[in-house]
């Protein structure tokens, strides 16, 4: 990393380590601007990531859909093109030096508008949801001014806008450029995949065929189980399933429900294959998972 890279890179840590004074995630008083602290790894965590850029300032994150892990540190960026329930895990972090995260959530209206001032392109292929590539000293650059409107004084409602703006136009203007356009302009493929995947985040407690899903992302089964897949790295019933068995580890966690209430309120109507389940994607037994997640908050404070 050049010299000015790795002082912008510094200079967002800094920043970040302000704002974010102790471990977890920090909502900010900027739009959609989000903070991430850890002072240790964490054990790879089931969670949502909504369409948004992950900037790392400081140490390093792992991903994983499907069969897919994608590695983001300091170097790179992450981008977030529909709404996808993934693992994640911070693997490089520590007490000196803490893994920061700035978190960018995209809204479409914005990118669209952004968007409006460049020229006009082809169609660009089908984008997988999740893209990660370098991250610029120009990048940096932004990051920090933009988290310097949150100091007092600072005309934040007129200033942080714009260098929103300038942040999504670095990002159309490199790698992630092609899943950008394709997020704003909320058509082509990865448009009716995000259809699809809305309907199963609304509906995924009931009873729903794949040619439903189909039939609301106006594909043909084939087309669409093969788009669905490339995109997010699941089948469709694989990704209705994380959403179902994410909630159902919420439920027990925060509502105290039994393995077989959480079941049954997420959509399944067999406790064993709620549990075969369950232990296929976080990796034990409901009752062994939930215990052993209670001793790690209690243990953390």
């Amino acid at each position: 990393m050049a010299d000015g890279a790795m002082r912008n890179r510094q200079d967002l840590s800094d920043s970040i380590a302000r704002w974010a004074p102790a471990d977890g995630i920090f909502e900010t008083a900027l739009p959609r601007i989000g903070l991430v602290r850890s002072s240790s790894p964490t054990e790879p965590i089931h969670t949502l990531y909504p369409p948004s850029l992950c900037l790392v300032a400081q140490g390093r994150k792992q991903v994983t859909i499907g069969g897919r892990a994608i590695v983001y540190d300091e170097a790179s960026l992450l981008v977030v093109g529909i709404e996808l329930p993934v693992m994640g895990a911070v693997v490089s972090a520590s007490e000196a030096e803490p893994f920061l995260c700035l978190r960018l959530e995209f809204d479409r209206t914005v990118l669209g508008h952004v968007l409006a001032s460049w020229p006009d392109e082809p169609p660009s292929p089908p984008a997988e949801a999740l893209g990660n590539s370098a991250a610029t000293s120009e990048m940096f650059d932004a990051a920090v001014r933009l988290l310097a409107l949150l100091e007092p004084g600072q005309d934040t409602e007129h200033l942080a806008p714009l260098v929103e703006q300038e942040i999504l136009h670095r990002l159309l203007a490199g790698a992630q450029g092609p899943l950008l356009r394709q997020i704003a302009a909320g058509e082509g493929r990865l448009g009716q995949i995000d259809r699809a995947v809305r309907f199963i985040r609304a509906s995924y407690r009931e009873v729903f065929s794949v040619e439903d899903l189909a039939a609301i992302a106006g594909m043909s089964l084939s087309a669409f189980h093969a788009h669905f897949r490339a995109v997010t790295s699941m089948t469709p019933l694989q990704f209705r399933n994380h959403i179902r068995l994410q909630e159902a580890r919420r439920l027990m966690i925060l509502d105290g429900m039994t393995a077989a209430e959480a079941g049954f309120a997420v959509g399944y109507d067999s406790p064993s294959q709620f549990s075969r389940d369950y232990a296929r994607i976080h990796r034990a037994p409901p009752r062994q998972d939930i215990a052993r997640l209670r001793a790690s908050y209690a243990a953390a404070g």
